[in-house]
């Protein structure tokens, strides 16, 4: 039975690995020494790399002083030193759901009260993320010929991606892709992901190319957030009722299927996040709304911000003689009050 490697040893086999699948050369103590912040000589370890290879972790090949990697060093890496980036990645999820039903909660209490204290319609929608850079891509292989991507941007937002393989990976091949992403990506902005990139990345990774070219996809369709997933919360749709220019049957009818429906609230919003030059108080009368249904009316939005490229969009919906100045400062406090609610919130 194998004895268990000490910390010192398991760094050293890290560092060794990831330098070689970096370099494809064979490593040596000196290269160890200036790669990973061991706080040990040289000579301290090449005793530790003389162990490792008794032990059958590592391997040194005819012609080099220096070690590559074997079949038990790469499963060790995989099976135990991945295992912290699984558990970080656990750790982000459960905080995730944590943050995403205190923030649901938030936002339909902000909603509602914004109703009850202005007699207009009301909506907020869930942040969107805009902006924001990878924090890393890891790949885990899910079948034999299948792999889950899971991408961390920043805000701690997480996507999982299924790839579906025409050939099977073996463990090495995965190490190598995901060192090779992570090694580029880190910290890139996500729109700064272009076809020059992907291109550079393909060539990079020689033959399997293709392979980094289907990750790249997935991180794509990951990270993208479809129209349909845009959230908004409503309240105070009845009150529209209460102003004679717009409690017209008809009217009143195109505006409550608007909140019902939601799809024509989102266009609005999407129309809103995407003026990125605009970060105060924007106001639509009549026929400035991009929403037909709601031309009989103005609307008063502002866009929030948690941080980290999370934005989201508050809007007031009533009449065209609306008191514009009271609605603009209550929206101006409320967004105000609303990113440090939030910050705090998600920080909690």
């Amino acid at each position: 039975m194998d004895m268990p490697l000490d910390e010192r040893k398991k760094k050293i086999l890290k560092a060794i690995i990831k330098t070689y699948l970096e370099t494809g050369e064979p490593v040596g103590s000196r290269t160890i020494s200036k790669y990973a912040d061991l706080g040990v000589s040289s000579a301290t370890i090449r005793n530790e790399m003389s162990d490792l290879t008794d032990m059958g972790y590592i391997v040194q090949p005819h012609t080099s002083a220096g070690r590559i990697p074997s079949d038990k060093g790469y499963r060790l890496y995989v099976d135990e030193l991945m295992k912290e980036k699984e558990d970080e990645i656990d750790e982000l999820r459960s905080l995730m759901i944590e943050k995403t039903d205190k923030m649901e909660k938030v936002l339909k209490n902000v909603v509602k009260m914004l109703a009850s204290n202005t007699n207009y319609a009301t909506m907020i929608s869930v942040p969107q993320y805009s902006g924001s850079r990878l924090k890393f891509i890891q790949l885990s292989r899910v079948h034999d010929r299948q792999l889950v991507a899971v991408v961390v941007c920043e805000g701690n937002v997480i996507r999982n991606q299924i790839i579906n393989l025409d050939d099977e990976m073996d463990d090495q091949t995965i190490l190598k892709i995901n060192l090779l992403l992570n090694t580029n990506l880190n910290g890139v902005p996500i729109q700064d992901i272009n076809l020059g990139m992907i291109a550079r990345l393909k060539e990079q990774a020689g033959e399997y190319g293709s392979v980094v070219a289907t990750v790249l996809d997935a991180v794509a369709a990951a990270i993208h957030v479809d129209e349909n997933d845009l959230e908004i919360y409503t309240s105070g749709a009845r009150n529209i009722f209460k102003y004679p220019e717009l409690a017209d049957r008809e009217r009143a009818s195109e505006l409550i299927s608007a909140f019902e429906e939601k799809s024509e609230l989102a266009d609005l919003v999407r129309d809103r996040l995407s003026d990125k030059e605009n970060t105060g108080v924007q106001v639509y009368i009549g026929d400035e709304l991009p929403v037909e249904n709601m031309r009989d009316c103005s609307v008063v939005t502002t866009n929030y911000n948690l941080g980290d490229g999370l934005y989201g969009t508050i809007g007031i919906i009533g009449p065209k003689r609306m008191d514009y100045e009271s609605v603009v400062d209550s929206l101006k406090t409320l967004k105000d009050q609303l990113d440090e609610l939030l910050k705090n919130k998600t920080q909690s």
